[in-house]
C-alpha cells in the first residue's frame, strides 16, 4: 500500500509492506550537473504535488568494480542527475524511533545507498529508522585543486546529516537520536565526520566498520593527482578544467589513474598514497577536514559520542585471495612489504606472524600483516585515543570464515554486512557468504548493533587500554580480553 509524508520539499509517497514503510531516492541537495559540477552540494528544490519515492533514485557517477571485485559486489547503477538521494526506511511514520544513517563504502570511487545488502528493513522492523544516502565519489568528491573545495563528498554527507536532522521526524525519527555508521570507506568517512567541527550535533553516536581515522590525504599528495588527471584528460588543473571534460572521459581516466597507483605505488612520487593505494579519499585541508582525523580523535573530537568500532579477522584475503595474489607472494615481497610499514627488523616481524599461524603460507602472512596496518591496528589506535573520553568505545571482531571460494576469504573484508542489516537472503549476499550462512549469527550481530543505536546495554565491557575488552562476533569465546596480543604489540611505537 502506499503512505504519504510531508517533508519542506513537499509531500512524498513511498510504499508500505510487512510493517515497514519505505520512501527511497529523496533529494537532499540539488543535482550536482551543469553549473554545480564539482562544487559544494546545493539545497534541493520543492516540487509541486505528490513526488514518487517507491524506487531508488539514481547512483552518483562511478566506474564498475574492476576484476575480480565485480565478480563479487553488487553495484546498481540507475542513470539521472538527482543523485544526491537517500532512502528511508520506517516502522513507523508518526513515533520517535532512533535514526541510523548508513555512509557506504567502496574505496570513495564506488558503491552507493542502494546496495541490497544495505537495506533498511530489519533495522525498521526492531524499532530504528534507517537512511543511507548517496555521496559523490573519486574525482566528484575528493578533487583537491589548490581551491577551497577539496572535501566535496565529505560536504555532501553533512548535508544528508542536514537533511537528516531537519526532516526525519516526518519518517518517524527523532532529529536527537541519531547514530552515523559506515564500513570501509564509509567507516573512514565516519570518523572524518567525528573529528569534523561542521558535524557537531548532527549525530550523537557512531559505528565504523573495518575504518577508522588514518586514511586521508594531504595537500600536496592530493594536488599531485589533481594535476596528474588534469594532465591525462588534457585539461587545466582547475577546477573548472577538470569539469569540463566529458564524464565518460574522467571516470575513465581516474580509473586508469587509479590502477596504476595500485600496481605501481611509488613512495617518491605518490607519497603517503603510497601505502593505502586510494587516490581519491578525504583531504586534510584544515578547514573542514582540521587534521588527520586520529590527531582529532586523540585531540578529544568526539569525546562525548559514544562508539562501536571493529574488524573483521582476515580483511585483505579479499584483495589477495580472488585474483589469485595470494598464491605468487614470496618471501621476499613479504619482507619488502613488512619493512615499508617502518619495522626495524622485518625479518622477526615476519617470523612473529608466522608463529601465531603457522598454516600461513607467504601470501597468509601477508594478508594477516597488511590487515593488521590497514584496519584492525588504526581500530585499535581510535579505541585507545578515546579512552579518557566522557562517552563509552565498544570494539567488536568479526571471525567467522565464509565457505565460499574453498574457503579462501576466511572472516573478509564487507563479509559482516549481511549480518550487521539480517540482509542474508538478499541477492549477491551469497556472493559472501554462500548459501547457509548462520541466521542465528545475524541476529547477534545485527541485535546488537539496534541496542548500540538505541542506547541500550550491549552486553560486554568498554574498551580501555587496561582491559582491551573485545566481543569476538563468529569465535571459540563471545568475549576475548586483547586478542591477538602479540601481534598487536608488534605495532607499538608505529600506526
Amino acid at each position: 500500500m502506499n503512505v504519504t509524508a510531508d517533508i519542506e520539499q513537499g509531500r512524498v509517497s513511498g510504499v508500505r509492506e510487512r510493517g515497514v514503510s519505505r520512501f527511497l531516492g529523496l533529494p537532499y541537495a540539488a543535482a550536482p550537473f551543469g553549473d554545480r559540477r564539482l562544487r559544494p552540494p546545493e539545497p534541493p528544490p520543492r516540487w509541486p504535488g505528490v513526488r514518487d519515492a517507491s524506487w531508488f533514485g539514481p547512483t552518483v557517477p562511478k566506474s564498475p568494480y574492476p576484476w575480480p571485485f565485480d565478480q563479487l559486489f553488487e553495484e546498481p547503477e540507475i542513470a539521472g542527475e538527482d543523485c544526491l538521494n537517500l532512502n528511508i526506511w520506517t516502522p513507523e511514520p508518526s513515533a520517535s524511533l532512533p535514526v541510523f544513517v548508513w555512509v557506504h563504502g567502496g574505496a570513495f570511487v564506488n558503491g552507493s545507498g542502494a546496495v541490497p545488502q544495505y537495506d533498511g528493513t530489519a533495522f525498521a522492523r526492531d524499532g530504528v529508522v534507517t537512511v543511507t544516502i548517496n555521496y559523490r565519489l573519486g574525482a566528484d568528491g575528493f578533487l583537491d585543486t589548490g581551491d577551497e573545495h577539496p572535501n566535496i563528498g565529505i560536504l555532501d554527507q553533512l548535508a544528508a546529516l542536514r537533511w537528516v536532522k531537519e526532516n526525519i521526524a516526518a519518517f518517524g525519527g527523532d532529529p536527537d537520536r541519531v547514530t552515523v555508521g559506515g564500513e570501509s570507506a564509509g567507516a573512514m568517512s565516519v570518523a572524518t565526520l567525528i573529528a569534523c567541527p561542521a558535524a557537531t550535533g548532527l549525530f550523537g553516536r557512531a559505528i565504523l566498520e573495518s575504518g577508522a581515522g588514518h586514511h586521508a590525504l594531504t595537500r600536496p599528495t592530493a594536488q599531485r593527482v589533481a594535476a596528474e588527471l588534469a594532465s591525462r584528460l588534457g585539461v587545466p588543473a582547475t577546477r573548472p578544467g577538470i569539469a569540463s571534460a566529458p564524464l565518460s572521459a574522467l571516470l575513465a581516466t581516474q580509473a586508469a589513474l587509479s590502477a596504476e597507483i595500485q600496481q605501481a605505488p611509488d613512495p617518491g612520487r605518490w607519497a603517503e598514497l603510497a601505502a593505502n593505494r586510494m587516490p581519491f579519499e578525504p583531504v586534510v585541508d584544515g578547514s573542514t577536514v582540521p587534521a588527520l582525523p586520529i590527531e582529532g580523535v586523540r585531540s578529544g573530537a568526539g569525546a562525548e559520542v559514544p562508539v562501536l568500532i571493529g574488524t573483521n579477522r582476515d580483511e585483505n584475503l579479499l584483495f589477495l585471495a580472488p585474483s589469485g595474489a595470494l598464491d605468487v607472494v614470496d618471501a621476499a615481497m613479504l619482507r619488502a612489504t613488512v619493512a615499508g610499514y617502518g619495522f626495524a627488523d622485518p625479518e622477526s616481524v615476519v617470523a612473529a606472524y608466522a608463529e601465531a599461524d603457522r598454516s600461513w603460507s607467504p601470501g597468509g602472512v601477508l594478508a594477516a600483516v597488511t590487515t593488521d596496518w590497514m584496519f584492525r591496528i588504526p581500530a585499535i589506535r581510535f579505541a585507545e585515543a578515546r579512552h579518557a573520553a566522557p562517552a563509552s568505545t565498544h570494539v567488536y571482531e568479526f571471525c567467522w570464515p565464509s565457505p565460499v571460494r574453498g574457503g579462501t576469504l576466511g572472516a573478509c573484508h564487507f563479509l559482516e554486512i549481511p549480518f550487521v542489516f539480517d540482509t542474508l537472503a538478499t541477492p549477491g549476499a551469497e556472493l559472501f557468504t554462500g548459501p547457509d550462512a548462520p541466521q542465528e549469527l545475524a541476529d547477534e550481530v545485527h541485535g546488537s548493533w539496534v541496542r548500540f543505536i538505541s542506547g541500550d546495554d550491549l552486553g560486554w565491557q568498554p574498551y580501555t587500554p587496561a582491559s582491551r575488552t573485545v566481543r569476538i562476533f563468529g569465535g571459540q569465546e563471545p568475549i576475548e580480553e586483547d586478542p591477538g596480543r602479540a601481534r598487536r604489540e608488534l605495532w607499538e611505537g608505529l600506526r
